[in-house]
């Protein structure tokens, strides 16, 4: 069995970050490359989601460059010659589809809590899986293999708190929680929601209004009203103030905005950039010198 430490020189070869010589030394000699049909997808894998799009983005690039980067796996139990992947399913799933017969591997010797702390290591450095999918592999380290909160803290590189929060969203309704899976809410959102009164209703109103988190806690704050405050109805500009508007943004090739309240009101001038701000600031600066006042006649 291999200790934490090492599971942390094994993943700094994984994400190329540099370690040890004693390390480097032993995976080279670990690094094999093995006939693909001969790597078992890991049915603990937290990662559950594949996207379409992205296999096939990696699958050509497999086809143009090869897979650059090898698999982590570990030998299957009672199966000879074969092995479970630990981290690197995606690229095994690209490999296939690019028709890639022989991929490289790193052949490891590890538990079944280690292959787990392994592939959600992986996992959530890449910023791979959904909170969703990570509140799961939490729980299942829990439950499984009896980590502790504080164990999975230390471990993952995570603080106490973020594991506790990100456990609480498995709490949330099942509609709600197929919505944070499908990308269609944020974690930021679902945490918002652990906490409202009626999460599949503000649920839908985030979904339906594309409201931000912010907007998201006020309304959760206030008891999910009947219409979110970004939907109060704007007053309507005139026809003036909108023929306005549109001949300054084709002047200034910036978005503006007037606010016309009465003889009163503002100007909104929106930039994306300071090449923008520094451009407008010439414009207004380049206002015809009158020169100095001269003198009224006595």
């Amino acid at each position: 069995m291999q200790s934490n430490k090492r599971l942390g020189r094994g993943l700094a070869a994984l994400i190329g970050d540099d370690y040890s010589e004693e390390g480097v030394v032993e995976d080279i000699k670990s690094m094999r490359h093995l006939p693909i049909e001969l790597l078992r997808r890991n049915p603990h894998n937290p990662r559950k989601t594949f996207g379409e799009a992205e296999l096939e983005e990696l699958a050509k690039s497999i086809k143009e460059k090869g897979l650059l980067q090898p698999i982590m796996v570990r030998p299957l139990q009672g199966e000879s010659s074969s092995y479970e992947i630990v981290a690197g399913e995606r690229r095994w799933r690209a490999a296939q589809r690019a028709g890639v017969h022989d991929v490289p591997v790193l052949i490891r010797e590890l538990s079944d809590s280690e292959a787990l702390e392994f592939a959600l290591i992986e996992n959530v450095q890449r910023s791979d899986l959904n909170a969703l999918e990570e509140a799961l592999g939490y729980r299942q380290l829990m439950d499984q293999f009896s980590y502790t909160q504080e164990k999975m803290a230390e471990s993952l590189g995570k603080s106490r708190s973020h594991i506790a929060n990100t456990l609480r969203l498995l709490k949330l309704p099942d509609s709600v929680q197929e919505h944070v899976r499908q990308g269609n809410l944020t974690a930021g959102h679902a945490r918002t929601l652990v906490a409202a009164k009626d999460p599949e209703t503000l649920a839908q109103q985030i979904i339906d209004f594309n409201l931000n988190v912010r907007e998201a806690e006020e309304i959760a704050r206030a008891g999910s009203p009947k219409a979110p405050p970004k939907l109060a109805t704007a007053p309507v500009k005139s026809a003036n103030v909108l023929g306005l508007e549109n001949d300054l943004k084709a002047i200034l090739g910036l978005n503006v905005q007037i606010e016309a309240k009465g003889e009163s009101g503002y100007l909104r001038i929106d930039y994306t950039s300071l090449e923008q701000l520094d451009d407008l600031c010439a414009r207004l600066s380049k206002a015809p010198n009158r020169g100095p006042a001269k003198p009224k006649p006595v």
